[in-house]
């Protein structure tokens, strides 16, 4: 008997090694954390992608950007203004607790509070009517045809947990208001929340009741690495297994190191510079007495000053394609006529300037993010050089998103950095956001403030209509008129990288999403 017991501990304690030994853990780096865990705080990637990992949505799409169910397993429009969604059954939250239709009725409702980034996402919706436990239907004011594309990015929450925890309505960002989501989660997605040191280091496990069992990591170790040099060294000495921001500078030497792979692909996101257009005076030099960005002679100044070739060459190593537009191809409604640069010309921008009343230039301030996007800070220290030659000089505001990105939202800022993905691959999306104006419902990212009160009836029309003719005319007429308007000034149109151990396979996603529960480690 005693021997039996022997061997038996014996057994267990070499299945428990066996079982660490297979384990599998992957390591992720990034320049920057995610602002918040609060699924419905902030509509901004890097922190989309974190909540992706934790939180189920009603729809999701492929790497290859096909919608196919997640926690709906169908759905319909049952009249013009009515979709019905069926729900999955059986699924869980990380806590054990049933998913219902009461949920989805919670997150949407919880997704339209005045706190919440996602406003946009549901602002057609009039009704949510629960018919039983896995159904559910959604009534709009109007026709809204790509709705289900919205239902990509809204997660949601568990209701009872959310009740208990005190986190009914979404954090405050711009308030730097603290909550119990903040900084803690429970979803239905493929990993669950093992801790969160904010700028340090987030783990996640595997979640075992994950619907979808195709889930072949077991542990998933987040690290903000902030320095490219830095990330590049802990990828090649082995510290991370997975970089979705390699330096474009590295590329090269990465490719060439044994062990490593580098993957590319053009990314659905276009890089900009906004101008406060209605501000009385220009907040970085009231002194001034005007603000000049209210011009569209200096717009177009500022536009012909900046060489757009000249960073995709020196920059971004070829690594991006000039821009005319704010949109980038794979979005409905791009138009390749109208994603053509107007010519560089900083001859042409000084007589624009002196024409305008500002033969000497001016002083100005260009906010920019330092840890978010491809190169943003040295864009934005090429964007400061150029503006120089023409006599606009502009003092660079290099700092992190999460600063930056509260700046903009409490109105601060008059010259900025800006890039723009587009969750449902629709041009109404770019105009919900960036060309409406702002109201507590729609055109919450419009800190260019752009207002065009047939532009705005053009918007609300391409949301109900169900003509695609009619509707394409419609987005072409908003593009045009912006386009004319110089509403924003188009840099580039990004082309990501993702650097690995070539050990580590995932598909690589043109939203820059990083999909953990289809990667494998060899």
């Amino acid at each position: 008997m005693v021997k039996r017991k022997a061997f038996m501990f014996l057994f267990v304690a070499l299945f428990a090694l066996t079982s660490a030994a297979n384990a599998k853990t992957l390591r992720w780096g990034f320049a920057s954390d995610a602002l918040t865990m609060d699924p419905h705080s902030q509509n901004e990637s890097p922190t989309i992608n974190m909540l992706r990992q934790v939180y189920g949505t009603l729809v999701k799409r492929t790497a290859g950007l096909k919608i196919i169910p997640d926690l709906a397993t169908s759905w319909e429009a049952a009249t013009p203004t009515t979709w019905i969604f069926n729900l999955r059954k059986g699924v869980k939250f990380h806590d054990g607790s049933a998913f219902t239709a009461e949920d989805v009725k919670f997150s949407l409702e919880r997704a339209a509070h005045p706190s919440s980034d996602y406003k946009p996402y549901v602002n057609t919706i009039t009704g949510i009517k629960i018919i039983n436990k896995y159904k559910i239907k959604i009534t709009t004011k109007a026709p809204d045809p790509i709705l289900p594309s919205y239902f990509t990015y809204v997660f949601i929450m568990d209701k009872q947990w959310s009740e208990k925890q005190g986190v009914t309505a979404p954090a405050n960002f711009k308030a730097n208001e603290e909550s119990y989501a903040v900084r803690n989660t429970n979803g239905t997605g493929p990993f669950i929340l093992v801790s969160r040191e904010p700028d340090l280091r987030t783990v996640f496990k595997r979640n075992p009741d994950y619907y979808d069992g195709r889930v072949k990591i077991d542990k998933l170790v987040y690290t903000p690495i902030k320095e490219a040099s830095t990330r590049v060294a802990a990828l090649l000495s082995n510290e991370i297994d997975f970089l979705n921001d390699p330096p474009v500078q590295d590329l090269a030497r990465l490719k060439a190191t044994r062990g490593i792979k580098v993957m590319s692909t053009p990314q659905i996101r276009t890089i900009f510079l906004g101008m406060d257009q209605s501000a009385k005076t220009l907040r970085s030099n009231p002194d001034l007495g005007k603000n000049p960005l209210a011009d569209k002679r200096v717009r177009e100044a500022m536009y012909r000053a900046i060489d757009a070739v000249a960073i995709q060459k020196k920059i971004m190593r070829g690594l991006s394609v000039p821009a005319g537009m704010i949109t980038a191809p794979g979005v409905h409604g791009y138009d390749k006529n109208l994603d053509q640069r107007i010519p560089y010309s900083p001859k042409v921008a000084k007589r624009l300037l002196a024409d305008a009343g500002y033969p000497n230039g001016f002083k100005i301030r260009l906010d920019c993010p330092n840890d978010r996007y491809i190169n943003d800070e040295a864009i934005c220290q090429a964007a400061v050089s150029m503006l120089a030659r023409i006599g606009v000089r502009a003092s660079l505001n290099a700092q992190p998103k999460s600063i930056h990105f509260k700046s903009l939202s409490n109105s601060e800022s008059d010259f900025y950095m800006l890039g723009w993905g587009v969750a449902t691959l629709d041009s109404e999306y770019v105009f919900r956001y960036l060309v409406h104006t702002r109201s507590p419902k729609i055109g919450a990212w419009n800190h260019a403030n752009y207002s065009n009160s047939e532009i705005d009836a053009l918007i609300l029309s391409i949301q109900k209509e169900v003509d695609n003719k009619k509707r394409d005319k419609m987005i072409h007429k908003v593009w045009k008129t912006i386009g004319d308007d110089i509403t924003y000034l188009p840099l580039h149109h990004q082309v990501i990288n993702w650097a690995m151990s070539d050990k580590v396979n995932i598909p690589i996603q043109a939203l820059n999403e990083t999909y953990f529960y289809q990667a494998t480690i060899d």
